[in-house]
């Protein structure tokens, strides 16, 4: 007997929203209080703190503000846990903090109608996120960014993941956070690096989308190193918002095709970051992968000179270091797997999104070696 294929379709739509505030645990400050109550309004919502260690070591009050604001607020909000854990890369590269969420989540009995609510930068944020996902199917996760990278870019997107097999994010999953909530006064205890790292990425989306943020970005380059928190906000504001846009509008939010316009500059900072032990900071990173790639359009014929020379020029004023950590030519090479390495997480079709022009994006599906190995010694050779 010959049966007949059973085919269905169906689609979800998601939605999720970014709000911006500041001291957001203030009692004189109802947006968390509204966002859990837009949930289960007049009942209680089970929440599970997890906070980056080193932002509680600048905040030494955030864990009696939370306590006391869910307390004030309490006919919505039921304090399970805090939990607090190292950010940074080594929030992704240690499984046991991974197992400490979970964990967590199991004794804090946090459920799909509960929350885990993530204070952090955006490596604890893809990790937290990761643990999520893959509780119970998926629990519900809030995360409040404390970096500039992570309140730009990385805690704005659908994607959690953790390293592993040496890999940059080679575990991960796609799940869309219940709310993001910016509180600009998380920024205000960056280190001068974290400050600037997070620009990269309004560089990035500026160089491959906008070329108005990127004359806004380029006008404003002191002033952002600088620390103008209203610059930073704008900053913040419009580069999240890009991200969001391309997400929901770009016709691949889940990343099944191979062209990842978000990901100019990330093929080599992936690599950076690994090759670095995480040294490097994902922005920091990013920043030399956009000086590499823009080098090597110019190399070969995409890119005039002036323009090479302004984009390099705006992020040299913001302050960032454009060398490429490798000292000989082994280490040349193995900056060059990045590639490769990229074409599998791709899909096994390399695409790498590279510029013509200032808000231009041209994608290839070929790297000349030896003109990325030019590149590599132009900006060494530029920077020494």
């Amino acid at each position: 007997m010959q049966l007949k294929p059973i085919a269905q379709s169906f689609a979800v739509e998601y939605r999720y929203t970014l709000y911006f505030t500041e001291q957001l645990f203030s009692k004189d400050n109802p947006l968390f209080h509204e966002v859990l109550a837009r949930y289960k309004k007049d009942t209680q919502n089970r929440l599970l703190f997890v906070i980056d260690e080193a932002v509680v070591a600048r905040h030494p009050d955030l864990i009696v503000s939370i306590r006391e604001y869910c307390s004030f607020f309490e006919k919505t909000l039921l304090l399970t846990e805090v939990l607090t854990l190292p950010g940074g890369e080594t929030s992704k590269n240690d499984t046991a903090h991974l197992n400490a969420v979970l964990t967590a989540i199991n004794d804090a009995h946090i459920d799909r109608h509960s929350f885990v609510v993530c204070i952090g930068g955006g490596a604890l944020v893809d990790m937290v996120g990761y643990a999520a996902t893959i509780a119970h199917r998926g629990v519900k996760c809030i995360r409040i960014p404390t970096t500039v990278l992570a309140q730009n870019d990385a805690a704005v997107g659908v994607k959690n993941s953790i390293n592993s097999f040496q890999k940059k994010n080679f575990l991960g999953t796609f799940a869309l956070p219940y709310a993001i909530i910016n509180d600009s006064h998380f920024l205000t205890t960056l280190e001068q690096r974290d400050w600037i790292a997070g620009i990269s990425e309004a560089v990035k989306v500026a160089l491959i989308k906008d070329r108005s943020f990127f004359e806004f970005i380029e006008e404003k380059a002191d002033t952002l190193r600088e620390r103008n928190m209203e610059t930073m906000q704008l900053l913040i504001h419009r580069c999240a918002e890009m991200h969001m846009q391309h997400i929901a509008q770009g016709g691949d939010p889940f990343e099944s095709g191979s062209s990842r316009p978000l990901d100019f500059g990330h093929w080599a900072a992936h690599k950076m970051e690994q090759m670095t032990q995480y040294r490097l900071r994902h922005g920091e990173a990013v920043a030399k992968g956009i000086a590499l790639d823009v080098t090597y359009a110019h190399l070969t014929g995409l890119l005039t000179e002036p323009l090479l020379e302004r984009i390099l020029g705006v992020l040299e004023r913001i302050g960032f270091d454009l060398t490429i950590p490798v000292s000989d030519a082994a280490e040349i090479q193995t900056l060059l797997k990045g590639i490769q390495e990229f074409r599998e997480h791709l899909g096994g079709t390399l695409c790498i999104t590279l510029i013509t022009g200032i808000g231009i994006k041209h994608d290839v599906d070929r790297i000349d070696m030896v003109q990325m190995e030019r590149a590599v010694t132009f900006l060494n050779g530029r920077y020494p």
